[in-house]
């Protein structure tokens, strides 16, 4: 993958491949576990509006194969990115998010129970 990116200039591309999984992996948790899912759907929706314009430049291929392939996984990436927006619009708490509120010991019980009503009561 390193030579690749280094073929698309990518500076440190090594580096850079690596450190390109942090989004996806805190991200990709984050939806899955439905903690602070909008922020994890915000870091996809970074990292593929970063990466896919320099890594799938289809519109400066000359060789129709290779356009033809770096339009697909453009497109596949575009549509991802619409995932991750859609996502964006869920209201949090999730219904099969985990239940980090009622870990939090520190708010005191009035706040958590005045919580719990303004979502009954807002839903």
């Amino acid at each position: 993958m390193a030579p690749y990116a280094e073929s698309k200039g990518v500076p440190a591309a090594e580096l850079a491949i690596k450190l390109s999984a942090v989004p996806l992996i805190v991200g990709g948790a984050s939806i899955l576990l439905g903690v602070k899912p909008k922020l994890g759907a915000m870091a996809i929706l970074g990292f593929l509006a970063g990466v896919s314009p320099i890594m799938h430049d289809f519109w400066r291929m000359e060789d129709p194969n290779q356009r033809m392939q770096n339009m697909v996984d453009f497109m596949k990436n575009a549509a991802l990115a619409g995932g991750a927006l859609a996502l964006m619009g869920v209201e949090e708490p999730w219904e099969a998010s985990v239940p980090v509120d009622q870990l939090d010991l520190r708010k005191p019980k009035l706040a958590r129970k005045l919580q719990k009503f303004g979502r009954k009561f807002a839903a």
